[in-house]
């Protein structure tokens, strides 16, 4: 998203958002072409875990690290897009030590020397800072890089690594049809294009039988060594612990810090994967992971910040770029379990853009959520205007307001609390980008 010029990194992607498209041009030819020009530094990487999937690849790329890292490991990590700062994409390793966002001057040297590469040629900006993951992964030591796809995985940019240690595809959903195809089926035969003859796969959780019928088919077409969630691999809750077991055993771990019953299968596939790159997980290291992982954005509790005099008092908030139907569902189920642990009448706060489904993603919320207020996003020209969205809110069963900004919005939900009402649970999400404009608003911007 286009933010603010305040550094040297974020003045040459500034030039770069002038000189090239926006979005996505599914294609490998110009990325081949320019690493080329670079001298192929993607060859040149630690073992790569390689991240697909519609929902759950930021959690799992998120406890990957967790484990790696309990256990000592140098990490370096690609995630996309950013919340507030394009340097939260890349995320480098340290020996013994908690990796660290790429320093600003070590960014912009990046930026430019790809740039200088590319040579005005026609490119996207995607495929340069992918370009630039590469540079940055292959010149600064590491154990293990962890790559997140971009969009879908056969074209997606990052697909040039030719012998992952592991390829893991995440939960596959209706999202960025235009792009992918309007069944699962199809966006499952794109996200397994990240799928490499002969190297490990593992399968997160499907909710549709139909991509998990096309991703295991795949797989066992290109000789892959598989495992398959529910079937290889397994996680579940046990009075209040993490059971996951596979065929090497049984862990009997806490449960992951990140909130929502999905994620307990998101850490399995995480556990498994990093044990199929070839990596040891003993108990103490998964222990760790469970109790230290971190994923800003998703299902995040805010606790202080700029917006708080804002809020009702006493109220939780929480914020969550979860963005489709899938998604949706996840979330919804979340805040349900919050309710029975707690019960508090439930305000949504929503920005979307126009690729989405809003109505789908409303639909989870159905009879669980008091009201809806929607707001507009910064950063992207592609936000749909508040009033047609709480239209869609409305089409899917919810009361609905458009408002003008989040702090309207929490304003509006204390002003609407009955006297001795319990303090509300609030949840910001829609979008990344709406997730971004809170941080940086809230002053709490990822680290």
């Amino acid at each position: 998203m286009n933010m603010p010029v305040f550094s040297e990194a974020e003045h040459e992607i500034d030039k770069l958002m002038g000189l090239h498209p926006k979005g996505f041009d599914l294609s490998l030819s110009r990325i081949r072409r320019l690493l080329e020009e670079l001298g192929n530094p993607h060859l040149r990487m630690p073992p790569v875990i390689h991240v697909a999937g519609t929902n759950g690849k930021g959690s799992v790329t998120a406890f990957c690290r967790a484990i790696l890292e309990a256990g000592g490991l140098g990490v370096h990590v690609h995630t996309s897009p950013h919340l507030v700062r394009w340097h939260e994409r890349y995320r480098l390793g340290r020996k013994g030590g908690r990796g660290e966002l790429v320093d600003d001057v070590v960014f912009a040297d990046a930026l430019r020397r790809v740039a200088q590469a590319n040579d005005g040629q026609a490119i996207t900006v995607f495929e340069i800072l992918t370009a630039v993951t590469f540079i940055l992964f292959s010149e600064h030591p590491a154990d293990v890089a962890i790559i997140e796809v971009g969009l879908g995985g056969r074209f997606d940019a990052t697909n040039v690594i030719e012998h992952p240690a592991v390829s893991v595809v995440m939960p596959i959903s209706l999202d960025h049809q235009s792009y992918l195809g309007d069944r699962v089926e199809l966006i499952a035969a794109e996200k397994a294009g990240i799928m490499k003859r002969g190297c490990p796969v593992v399968i997160g959780h499907q909710e549709h039988e139909e991509a998990r019928d096309v991703l295991i088919a795949t797989a066992e077409r290109l000789g892959c060594p598989m495992s398959v969630f529910g079937q290889d691999f397994l996680a579940y809750e046990e009075q209040g612990r993490l059971i996951y077991q596979d065929e090497f055993g049984l862990s009997d771990l806490p449960l992951p810090r990140l909130p929502g019953r999905h994620q307990y299968a998101n850490a399995a596939a995480a556990i498994r994967a990093v044990k199929a790159a070839g990596f040891d997980v003993t108990e103490a290291m998964a222990e760790k992971a469970m109790t230290s992982v971190e994923w800003p954005g998703r299902l995040q509790r805010l606790v202080a910040g700029a917006l708080m005099p804002h809020t009702p008092d006493g109220a939780e908030i929480w914020i969550d770029g979860g963005h489709n139907p899938g998604a949706g569902e996840v979330i919804a189920e979340a805040m349900a379990g919050f309710e029975e642990r707690q019960p508090r009448p439930l305000y949504l706060i929503t920005g979307m853009i126009n690729t989405k489904d809003p109505v789908g993603y409303f639909h989870a919320f159905a009879g669980l959520a008091q009201e809806v207020f929607t707001v507009p996003i910064r950063g992207t020209d592609a936000a749909l205007d508040p009033v047609a969205l709480a239209q869609a809110a409305s089409d899917a069963g919810l009361q609905a307001s458009p408002m003008s900004s989040v702090a309207e919005s929490l304003e509006a939900i204390r002003n609407r609390l009955a006297a001795g009402e319990a303090a509300p649970r609030i949840l910001i999400g829609g979008s990344l980008y709406l997730v971004g404009n809170v941080l940086a608003d809230n002053g709490t911007p990822p680290k």
